[in-house]
């Protein structure tokens, strides 16, 4: 898949906003839509059928939230990234919970919301793909195999969802919150300390007995860095 066969809807009551979005995701290739708020937005989707919706969560009549919930009941298959301010912890999480598949805090940069969308595509949209290269990882999701350095990892089906999440993610953040929604998914009733330990077993079979290739990042998560 190109840029060119992405398509993108932006959704946010900010006029300047949208249109810095829509001029540089459009210079990159992807496709386009805008709507102010979401009665536009949801008018667009079904016709549209975007693979990526960039959704304020701060708007006037229906919010982000109601947005979202109305987006996964439509049936339409699309990634959601929503759009918070830095201090809306309770937001994020409440994204999260209700079908929101990631978040960029006001003030981003805009390569970091041009990464986030190519890992969304890649989430979610993967036979578009077959396999992706990172650095010294061979994702091939079509057999659900994972090589690093050219050596077929021996992987439980977890403990390659969870590679799979941090090499396609690779650079950022992934809280254990995250992590566990993502992965394990948001009915999992279990302690979150499961993430340590499948994050240490990956370790062992990566051999990265000084964390230099997943690095724990105290207070935050985990981060996978392949430089």
């Amino acid at each position: 898949m190109k840029n060119k066969d992405i398509k993108v809807l932006l959704v946010d009551d900010e006029k300047n906003i949208l249109q810095f979005l829509e001029l540089g995701l459009t210079n990159e290739g992807y496709k386009v839509k805008t709507a102010s708020d979401g009665i536009i937005a949801m008018n667009l989707l079904p016709d549209f059928q975007p693979h990526v919706v960039i959704l304020d969560v701060m708007m006037p009549g229906l919010d982000g939230f109601e947005v979202c919930n109305m987006i996964r009941k439509s049936g339409v298959q699309t990634s959601i990234i929503m759009l918070t301010a830095r201090d809306e912890v309770d937001n994020r999480v409440k994204g999260l919970t209700i079908g929101a598949d990631d978040y960029l805090v006001k003030p981003f940069s805009f390569e970091e919301l041009l990464a986030r969308i190519q890992a969304r595509i890649r989430n979610q949209f993967p036979d578009q793909y077959g396999e992706v290269i990172y650095g010294p990882f061979r994702i091939d999701d079509r057999r659900r195999e994972i090589e690093y350095k050219g050596t077929g990892l021996s992987l439980s089906p977890t403990e390659y969802e969870l590679l799979k999440y941090l090499v396609l993610n690779h650079g950022m953040v992934m809280s254990k919150l995250l992590i566990l929604d993502k992965v394990w998914g948001y009915t999992f009733q279990g302690e979150d300390n499961i993430v340590e330990v499948y994050i240490r077993s990956l370790r062992e079979k990566l051999g990265d007995k000084q964390h230099q290739l997943i690095r724990t990042i105290r207070g935050a998560g985990y981060r996978l860095d392949l430089s």
